[in-house]
């Protein structure tokens, strides 16, 4: 079946959500910030998510506070979370909380916490469902670095259970979407992100005791199948080392004819390749695996990406004149993209060294997120410092427009070096095409003939 996928972009984001002046102004900053940080931001089968109800998205949870932050702008329809009560009580935190709806959860875990107040949040979360209201929740209940997901906990059930349960019609109006994020480097500035909606299912009304607990058979079979729904639309890798040879193979496979840069077809073909678990792996496609592992061992020390080999099939002349034409406009920006580096290196570098401390007392996964959030002020710090130096020598007017002009070299920098990034990679290729060309050509080879293997495994999109 063919995958509904769009491209998110900021404009589409603040023209269909709804919502008061600070929720917008909220919307505007971090959809800005994530798309900034993201190259791209992708969603696939979007159309699954249900209207006319409340729905309740389940995810997995692979980027701490990245995660909330992609779901607050990318879903579909407005979101409320369900946090930890303790937030409620400071201050600035409670109002953002509030901006977004947010329902309190009352955890046995926090001293002093009287759990008997959850009754209070699944009455909230069934009122607000009844208005066709959205939940998001995170199954895993932590963040966390695996390569597949962590059981999932008992949590969401009992929400999903809990108001479901406490609606006058039985439930009916309640549903779960499953939806599977998916990073292509969730550390990694300017990387790309995935949204991949699952299937919808109806969650079950049942019977609650005093304490508004569902029974622990209920909510033992509704977290397995939320489980079970997840990891159809999530990448799950026994090992790091089993997930980054199926990346190689991704990256030979679609290398050809430069196919395949939709995530949603990135995330499928690795899922096909992983495959099931469960068993042994069979022989052929071990065999594969290493020479598909031993192939990307040969292109890294030469730095080089399974696409540039497919220089192979043009001669010289084109392959000169192509160059030119791909990099003509880099010298034209150039002036302006020095600038805007300049300007922006010693906010970058502060982010940097910002997410380099805290992943030190943590896991990485707090990196992206230490990121954001030190761009959100070390970036605008940066534009109202040379508006102040404008001003100081060249009045208010000047400095009014320093403004959007710092950011637009800042960004023309950012495209600029991007841009230089890959092309030293095709550089380079094409230094091996002219002066070692018969070794570029086995490499060429050995690339179809993995090609091939690959598609005899049938691992094909369609």
């Amino acid at each position: 079946m063919e995958e509904d996928h769009r491209t998110i972009r900021l404009r589409d984001i603040l023209r269909s959500r709804k919502g008061g002046p600070t929720f917008r102004v909220l919307l505007f900053i971090f959809g800005s910030a994530l798309k900034l940080f993201f190259r791209r931001i992708e969603t696939v089968n979007e159309h699954l998510v249900p209207d006319g109800t409340g729905v309740i998205f389940v995810l997995n949870h692979p980027n701490g506070l990245i995660d909330p932050a992609l779901v607050f702008v990318a879903l579909p329809r407005k979101i409320s979370f369900l946090a930890k009560s303790t937030l409620f009580r400071m201050p600035v935190i409670s109002f953002l909380l509030k901006q977004v709806e947010a329902l309190p959860v009352y955890r046995r875990m926090d001293a002093g916490e009287d759990v008997s107040q959850n009754l209070k949040t699944f009455a909230a979360a069934r009122d607000l469902l009844k208005r066709g209201g959205s939940i998001a929740l995170f199954p895993e209940g932590v963040s966390h670095n695996s390569s597949k997901m962590l059981p999932a906990k008992t949590g969401a059930a009992r929400i999903a259970l809990g108001a479901a349960s406490m609606n006058e019609d039985g439930g009916k109006g309640v549903q779960i979407v499953p939806v599977g994020l998916y990073y292509t480097s969730k550390t990694t500035f300017r990387s790309e992100a995935l949204l991949h909606f699952g299937k919808a299912f109806r969650v079950p009304s049942v019977t609650l005791d005093a304490d508004g607990d569902p029974p622990r058979e209920d909510v033992k079979a509704l977290t397995a199948k939320i489980e079970d729904a997840l990891r159809e639309v999530t990448i799950n890798a026994e090992t790091e080392a089993e997930l980054n040879t199926a990346d190689a193979a991704r990256g030979v496979f679609f290398s050809a004819n430069g196919s395949g840069r939709e995530l949603h077809k990135r995330q499928i073909f690795l899922q096909r390749y992983i495959g099931d678990q469960s068993g042994e792996r069979p022989p052929e496609l071990a065999e594969l695996d290493e020479k598909i592992v031993k192939f990307e061992q040969k292109l890294a020390a030469l730095k080089l990406q399974p696409e540039h080999l497919s220089l192979s099939r043009f001669t010289r002349g084109f392959v000169v004149k192509q160059a030119f034409l791909q990099t003509w406009y880099l010298l034209v920006l150039a002036p302006v993209a020095v600038i805007g580096a300049l300007l922006h290196t010693p906010a970058y570098q502060l982010c940097k060294l910002f997410a380099a401390i805290y992943s030190r007392h943590g896991a990485d996964d707090v990196a992206s997120t230490v990121k954001v959030l030190a761009g959100l002020v070390f970036m605008p710090l940066t534009w109202l410092i040379v508006a102040g130096a404008v001003y100081y020598f060249c009045g208010w007017q000047a400095a009014v427009l320093s403004v959007p002009t710092s950011f637009l070299t800042g960004y023309i920098a950012l495209v600029t070096l991007e841009d230089l990034e890959e092309l030293r990679g095709w550089a380079r290729a094409i230094r091996m095409f002219f002066t070692k060309k018969e070794s570029f050509l086995r490499l060429y080879v050995e690339r179809n003939d993995l090609q091939e293997g690959l598609q005899r495994l049938g691992l094909t999109h369609e």
